[in-house]
């Protein structure tokens, strides 16, 4: 007997629906056989003994009958414990234990227990996705990933906690009694709980010149670069950026949790990611790891990072191979991981915020600490971060050592609801100019901020006053900027003059974005 249910394979973060057949044959003398063929990995052939256990366990009896189970399309190779669950029906419906009913609109996911439990499977939410996209009107998932699930509007979920259960079910539907119901999310109030829980610049004393330098960065899209002795508060400035973002579109949250619920980091109590990522990863971390891979590529740092930041401590401590692999992705916002079997593509469009010592020591130019290294020792370590990398760096700010006076200030210091408001509004109009941008300068490629710019929109976009003009001259003949540093100055000045609320690029927006070139001012010499 022929018994069909479906279930779904996860490629990248995206997912293909996958024929789950299972045929009962010959009857044998002692005990089941059991064969599961379509190309399965390791983990799906080690589903034979979890399901066998599993269905006995739950009181059902396991026929002594040649079971045969087809994976189809059997070119697509199958991987996970997530075919448990289909599996057991499959094994179920062939031998009648299932009322009569037509599986065709349902997608069944789950690992078994060895006593019929069903546990949680990564990956889920593309599933849900890829089961609207063809059609299928109820989901079954394990109560874990349930609200994962219900994130998908035009399915019904059905949270399960073991075989039985599923069982239950299938009989209630058919019968017409639903002995579970759907899972209801609200998912209006879902990314109404965003910044206001995160760590808040009113925190930060002083460092107003590192403060206005990521409000810009917020504003436009732009990396950066922050250089500083220890201790001058780089790391907490970094971990307050995203506080002064623009909140997560539902899009965006869904494409971003598609990735972390591929990696397996995604929080199955919110079931959904609700704010901008914000990723660390320490210095010992590999280039795998860093931009994704594995035999079965995985998601890496900068993809979880995606739609969000991307936060590098210690920049120079990197290896410099791990550094050189992010080109790409700070180019093209993905990442293409291939193999020989497969060439995946994983999201990584990202803001890179980085932060790195003036010195080996640390203290170069600091007021309180004498700095032991040399010349030739401050540049080596400078260097160590590659001209193609920085060139993709808009901003390079100093971070000096807070005075104990500003330390001790009981003046109240800005907070992130105000800067993210003026950010909010330089993005706004930065929307506006870049949708009403004429077809032929967006050159197909659909841009969003001022950091995305190409060359022919720079010229657009960038109109300079006469004497912005003349300054800007100067200063790439008296500092010796070269071309790109021209084209990064233009892109930042573009920014702070959208939060100064300026069409026309004036002399103070240039005089403030070259101060954000630190490192073409070559300040170790």
């Amino acid at each position: 007997m022929l018994f069909k249910t479906r279930s779904a394979a996860v490629y990248g973060i995206d997912a293909h629906l996958i024929d789950v057949e299972v045929d009962f044959s010959t009857v044998v003398r002692d005990a089941e056989t059991f064969s599961t063929v379509g190309l399965p990995d390791a983990a799906v052939k080690e589903s034979r003994d979890r399901v066998r256990s599993a269905i006995r366990n739950s009181g059902f009896d396991m026929p002594p009958v040649r079971i045969t189970i087809n994976l189809a399309p059997a070119d697509i190779r199958k991987e996970g414990s997530g075919f448990d669950l289909p599996i057991a029906l499959g094994i179920l419906g062939a031998y009648g234990a299932l009322q009569p009913i037509d599986l065709t609109e349902f997608l069944f996911l789950g690992e078994l227990g060895l006593d019929g439990t069903v546990r949680a499977v990564q990956g889920i939410l593309p599933v849900a996705v890829a089961a609207r996209q063809k059609g299928v009107k109820r989901l079954v998932v394990p109560t874990v990933n349930a609200r994962e699930a219900a994130v998908v509007d035009g399915l019904m979920v059905y949270p399960v906690r073991s075989l039985i259960e599923v069982r239950e079910l299938i009989n209630g539907i058919a019968t017409g009694q639903e002995s579970i119901a759907p899972v209801q999310l609200d998912k209006s109030t879902l990314l109404d709980e965003i910044q206001d829980a995160m760590p808040d610049f009113s925190d930060v004393r002083g460092q107003h010149t590192a403060k206005r330098a990521l409000e810009v960065a917020a504003a436009g899209g732009h990396n950066v670069l922050m250089i500083g002795p220890p201790g001058s508060g780089k790391t907490m400035l970094a971990k307050r950026f995203p506080s002064v973002l623009a909140p997560l579109m539902f899009e965006e949250a869904l494409e971003t949790t598609k990735i972390h619920s591929v990696a397996g980091v995604l929080n199955a109590e919110t079931g959904l990611v609700t704010h901008r990522p914000f990723r660390s990863p320490h210095h010992t971390v590999s280039d795998a790891g860093l931009i994704g891979g594995g035999a079965v590529p995985r998601p890496g740092e900068v993809s979880l990072a995606h739609n969000g930041v991307l936060f590098l401590d210690e920049l120079p401590e990197f290896p410099r191979n791990v550094l050189e692999v992010m080109r790409q992705p700070l180019e093209d916002g993905t990442v293409t991981i291939s193999r020989a079997s497969m060439s995946l593509s994983f999201p990584a469009r990202f803001m890179l915020i980085a932060a790195m010592n003036p010195c080996p020591c640390g203290y170069f130019n600091d007021k309180s600490r004498e700095c032991m290294c040399t010349p030739p020792m401050i540049q080596r370590y400078v260097s160590k971060v590659s001209g193609p990398l920085l060139d993709r760096i808009d901003i390079h700010i100093e971070v000096p050592a807070v005075q104990y006076r500003e330390l001790r200030s009981g003046a109240a210091a800005e907070g992130s609801k105000e800067i993210r408001s003026r950010v909010l509004e330089a993005r706004r109009r930065q929307h506006e100019r870049f949708a009403l941008a004429p077809e032929g300068a967006k050159r197909g490629r659909k841009i969003f901020a001022n950091a995305q710019m190409s060359t022919q929109q720079i010229r657009l976009h960038c109109e300079l006053a006469s004497d912005a003009e003349r300054l800007l001259e100067r200063a790439m003949q008296q500092q010796g900027l070269s071309a790109r540093a021209h084209d990064r100055i233009l892109k930042v000045a573009r920014t702070i003059a959208d939060l100064s609320g300026e069409t026309q690029i004036g002399v103070p927006h240039i005089a403030e974005a070259i101060q954000y070139r630190t490192l073409d001012r070559q300040y170790w010499s």
